[in-house]
């Protein structure tokens, strides 16, 4: 029998290393028993003792499973669940015979690892969506705190989000399981804070002193206490006050301060004047401007093309070249009223080659998407939409945060993590470039098919309305 202790709960690298070399054993599931570095000795079954260690694996040995479960693991292995390791390492063995086990819905082992990785991106969405920071002392000396209750092992895998997010500020996210700190430049953590001692004001502050050090680096380490003086007054009672009312406001400053301008969640006049200053990846350097979103804020559609071509680049309007008057005419024969929908790019910034007086358009990298995605993800918070059209690859990508195949995906309602409805199609622009007539005909009419979808549930929220 194998025990395999992990160093830490979200440990997959450790995890995935070891379940390979244990099935290039032939050691089955029922043979292996995980355990994490740190956990309750109930947790671990009573006269186990630590396995002799796996041989070493053969050069000729390998086996391969679908890429698209060493996704879901990577997601799943996040979750609270105990037993979480175990059911992975149970997927992965029976995988290696049946490489189609994940498409078989039904069957329990991937019902369960599929509802665990659901229930972590719930988790990751509304950490995103509720943390909202407040600010800790005054002008330099200013930092930002938050305060969260996860409900899965999700703190390191968001935390490069707010890091993105909030790159000018630091702060830190305080939460039970482990402390994410951000100093402008990098991200650290240290241990988290019991919550036994979030009740007494008096331990907090103790804590808090523990946790942040506004004049030291912050380190994986726990560190030692500040010798700084603070102030007498709680630090995080009103932090932990304020945490149900966190909806309301990117940072609530102090009582006593100044109010200061607050760029909040829905304001979308706010969010475009900020994407216009964004310097997250390269392509500003040669675009004229920021193309952001437009549309209504009660808009219940959002349309996610590529990125902008020549003209919208001049002009700093999303569609309004000829891939824009493709889509207004598609639009219009879908039956989907295009002054009710919310219009935007996943990129912002307008990719290209020069040729001469021509700038040639050129794809986004997985890193350009990346780097803009935050631009998208707050344009959805403020939107609130029931349904995302994504238009293209590129679209696709930023939408689902993975490379998403059009043809497999196109033509249906697919469910995202956050419960809204998502609706894969090609990009006009793609429909300009078909040399046949006749292939440009089918084709076009097959995009207006999909976005006759979207009138429908246009048409379904007008009525509800």
């Amino acid at each position: 029998m194998y025990l395999i202790t992990l160093d830490s709960q979200t440990d997959f690298e450790s995890w995935r290393k070891t379940a390979r070399a244990l099935a290039l054993h032939q050691i089955a599931p029922a043979d292996v028993t995980w355990s994490v570095q740190g956990r309750a000795k109930e947790a671990v079954p009573a006269g186990l003792c630590e396995a002799p260690g796996i041989p070493p694996i053969e050069t000729d040995g390998t086996f391969s499973v679908p890429a698209n479960f060493i996704e879901l693991a990577r997601i799943a292995a996040l979750h609270r669940d105990g037993e979480r390791f175990a059911l992975l390492y149970r997927l992965l063995w029976r995988l290696r015979t049946d490489h189609d086990l994940l498409e078989t819905r039904a069957d329990p082992d991937v019902a369960q690892a599929t509802a665990m990785a659901v229930s972590v991106h719930r988790d990751m969405q509304r950490m995103r969506d509720v943390i909202r920071f407040r600010e800790i002392g005054r002008e330099h000396n200013a930092r930002y705190a938050a305060w969260f209750v996860p409900e899965h092992h999700i703190v390191e895998f968001t935390a490069p989000f707010f890091a993105r997010r909030y790159a000018d500020m630091p702060w830190s996210i305080l939460t039970p399981d482990i402390c994410a700190h951000w100093d402008g430049h990098a991200i650290s953590f240290t241990p988290g804070i019991s919550q036994t001692e979030m009740p007494a004001p008096n331990r907090l502050e103790e804590t808090w002193r523990r946790h942040f050090r506004p004049d030291h680096p912050i380190t994986p380490e726990a560190p030692k206490k500040s010798h700084r003086n603070l102030s007498k007054a709680s630090i995080l009672e009103p932090l932990l006050a304020d945490a149900e009312r966190w909806t309301g406001g990117w940072i609530t400053p102090r009582p006593e301060a100044p109010m200061k301008r607050k760029l909040a969640a829905d304001d979308l006049d706010a969010l475009r004047k900020e994407a216009a200053h964004c310097r997250a990846c390269h392509l500003y350097k040669d675009a004229t401007q920021t193309v952001f979103g437009e549309g209504p804020k009660s808009a219940n559609i959002m349309l996610v093309g590529e990125q902008p071509g020549d003209k919208e680049d001049l002009a700093g309007h999303p569609f309004v070249g000829p891939a824009g008057q493709m889509l207004d005419r598609a639009l219009e024969e879908a039956g989907v009223d295009r002054k009710k929908v919310y219009v935007t790019n996943a990129v912002k910034h307008f990719k290209f080659v020069p040729r001469g007086k021509v700038r040639l358009h050129q794809k986004p990298t997985t890193p350009e998407i990346r780097a803009c995605r935050q631009w998208y993800e707050r344009e959805v918070s403020a939107i609130q939409p029931d349904l995302i059209v994504a238009m293209g690859a590129t679209a696709a990508q930023s939408v689902f945060g993975k490379i998403t195949p059009i043809g497999k995906n196109r033509g249906r309602l697919i469910d995202l993590p956050d419960g809204r409805k998502a609706l894969v199609t090609v990009h006009p622009s793609y429909l300009l470039r078909l040399p046949d007539p006749e292939t440009k005909v089918l084709e076009y009419q097959r995009f207006v098919d999909d976005l006759k979808i979207a009138a429908g549930l246009q048409k379904k929220a007008a009525r509800a309305a």
